[in-house]
């Protein structure tokens, strides 16, 4: 049931350098198959910020961010976390999958759920003590789910199962969060109780990267965006990257003219 970050990231001897962001990607190439899924790709990420990563259908988004955290091989490029190679940095991060990409029919409780975010102060044994517990449950406050601790994950809703896997990563203590389409799929209540928490590790310092697909709420929601179609579009702020040239280098042709130029003006 839990997420493992796979330990070979594809970096080279020596490619440590003095950027010390979050996450810095160079030259990521991923295809499957014959055709280039994500192709040279850059990105840096800048510490406590929000920061969007969007594109249309198929653009590489979430294969992107699985060839930054090592889940697929890429082709070339590497990925840094805060300066180092991932094997690093493990405990710094804290990674929410799709819910699509979950096996929900897994016999285990809420509960043990976000436990699995404290695997590396539980260690071998397992042994879990009171102030784990109490670890847990105020991650399940946070996210509005305590009442469902003993619940079964298969028995909730998919806006139920989304905030638990977000306490999941809260309980992980981490320093970058790295989020696929946490709002896919989910009613307005738990996005709304999601972007809350987000918003807050942000306030904390922390940071902050989702794969999103609702262009109408980018301003609302992020400071900065990475858009991308194989290739970059376009990084950073969202006044800066979110315009109607950029949209259209993206999206052309997905996106009629006049709503491009009204999602550019409301992040303006």
């Amino acid at each position: 049931m839990s997420v493992e970050l796979a330990s070979n990231l594809g970096v080279v001897p020596g490619a440590e350098e003095t950027n010390n962001s979050p996450l810095v990607v160079r030259g990521m190439t991923v295809s499957y198959g014959q055709k280039p899924v994500v192709f040279s790709v850059d990105m840096t990420v800048q510490e406590g910020a929000m920061t969007a990563i969007i594109g249309p259908n198929g653009a590489g988004k979430s294969t992107l961010l699985k060839a930054a955290l090592g889940i697929v091989r890429p082709l070339a490029g590497h990925a840094l976390v805060f300066g180092k190679s991932l094997k690093h940095q493990r405990h710094r991060i804290a990674y929410v999958p799709q819910r699509a990409s979950v096996d929900w029919d897994f016999p285990t409780r809420v509960i043990d759920v976000v436990l699995m975010g404290l695997y590396r102060e539980l260690g071998l044994l397992r042994r879990v003590r009171q102030v784990h517990l109490d670890k847990v449950t105020a991650c399940l406050e946070r996210v509005g789910m305590v009442d469902f601790a003993d619940r079964q994950i298969g028995q909730l809703s998919g806006g139920q199962q989304q905030r638990v896997f977000l306490a999941r990563a809260l309980a992980q203590g981490a320093d970058l969060y790295l989020l696929d389409e946490p709002f896919a799929g989910v009613d307005a209540a738990t996005e709304k109780a999601i972007i809350s928490v987000l918003k807050g590790l942000r306030e904390e310092g922390k940071t902050v990267v989702a794969v999103h697909h609702d262009l109408s709420t980018v301003h609302e929601y992020f400071d900065r965006v990475f858009m991308i179609n194989t290739r970059k579009i376009a990084e950073g702020s969202v006044a800066a990257a979110f315009t109607s040239e950029n949209l259209d280098k993206a999206y052309g042709g997905r996106l009629a003219t006049g709503q491009i130029d009204q999602l550019a003006l409301t992040a303006s």
